[in-house]
């Protein structure tokens, strides 16, 4: 089994990861910009995480992994409510 779509999204997960942390640590507050990419950057990981979780559940079930597809953050971030 190739792991490597996997690997390529964990290791996106990670450079998201680093920079939701840089932003996190900026002294004083962030500025409307970086606010603004710690919005995308929160909504990307998203996405990423889902992606994993679906290619991992069609893998389980036999189904190929790799016809799992990124979601629109609209339908990611929805069903979290």
């Amino acid at each position: 089994m190739d792991r490597s779509a996997d690997n390529d999204i964990l290791s996106t997960i990670k450079g998201l990861m680093d920079e939701e942390h840089a932003l996190r640590a900026t002294p004083g507050g962030l500025s409307d910009e970086e606010r603004g990419r710690m919005k995308e950057v929160e909504q990307a990981l998203d996405q990423c995480w889902d992606l994993l979780r679906r290619r991992r559940a069609r893998e389980e079930f036999g189904q190929d992994p790799d016809e799992a597809e990124v979601r629109p953050v609209s339908e990611v971030e929805n069903y979290r409510q």
